[in-house]
């Protein structure tokens, strides 16, 4: 059994939530600069200029590449041979709000979705966690905004519905979303599981790399049509039109049950923020 202090994840998860906020993931930056390279329509190169100019201030400058620094969502991967020293919700928040306010970071986080009053903070964190074989702990701290967040969309298919229904689904969703979640976007899907189960899909999707496409050839080609006819929309950049609506299309899949389908689609925008550590 190998233990890992609780302070070392808090200083990991600091460092991660300034890091995440202020230096978009190379993977990232090569799509959104291939598609300037590929985008004919004036307006949206225009557009795709000043997110580029924008992203490498913020890196240069170590400021936030947008104003939402997003709710922070923290994946942890933890070996099973692994022993966390202390408490581990407490560590993972303490880090969040030492990043937060020690990196200058917009707090966002409201205490009760009703009474709207803000922690402060930036904590509670969305804690994801699973157990995988080994003694190491993987990180991820990913920021995400609410100006996308709020165009994501879950329904309960029925099984006849079939993969027409859920690409009618994935599409009507972008579509419906237009200019709100500052595209170009990441469409993260998650289909199968439970109701829940496919949001978390669709949440995890986002964090996989953009050269990597899904392991599964079937899903493989289904992400590349949807990114096609996704793109074929004319949403375009900012929603001023042209052919870069989406930068990727992302699925991840697990089984259900005969009676149902449910279909997740987490929509990011360009500012797809994630970083990982390895302890």
């Amino acid at each position: 059994m190998r233990e890992i202090q609780a302070n070392l994840l808090t200083e990991t998860i600091a460092r991660l939530a300034v890091e995440a906020n202020c230096v978009l993931p190379c993977d990232v930056k090569r799509r959104i600069e291939d598609a300037r390279k590929n985008e004919p329509w004036e307006t949206a190169q225009g557009i795709l200029d000043k997110i580029i100019e924008n992203y490498g201030i913020a890196e240069a400058n170590t400021v936030p590449i947008c104003q939402d620094t997003g709710v922070c969502c923290v994946f942890l991967k933890i070996g099973q041979d692994v022993h966390i020293e202390g408490d581990l919700r407490a560590a993972v928040d303490e880090g969040v709000r030492r990043g937060y306010t020690e990196g200058y970071l917009r707090k966002s986080v409201v205490k009760d979705p009703l009474r709207r009053r803000n922690t402060g903070d930036n904590t509670p964190a969305m804690l994801y966690t699973e157990i995988v074989p080994g003694d190491r702990l993987e990180i991820t701290v990913a920021p995400k905004g609410f100006g996308s967040e709020n165009m994501s969309r879950l329904a309960m298919l029925k099984p006849s519905d079939g993969v027409e229904g859920v690409k009618a689904f994935i599409l009507k969703t972008v579509e419906e979303a237009g200019p709100n979640p500052c595209p170009p976007v990441i469409v993260g899907v998650g289909i199968g599981g439970t109701f829940d189960k496919a949001a978390y899909l669709a949440k995890k999707a986002l964090m996989r790399s953009l050269d990597e496409r899904n392991a599964d050839p079937y899903y493989a080609d289904l992400e590349a049509e949807l990114l096609e006819k996704i793109n074929a929309l004319g949403v375009g950049p900012q929603g001023f039109g042209g052919r870069t609506t989406a930068l990727a299309v992302n699925i991840e899949w697990m089984p259900t049950h005969i009676a149902g389908l449910p279909v997740a689609v987490n929509i990011n925008c360009h500012v797809t923020r994630h970083k990982t550590a390895l302890l």
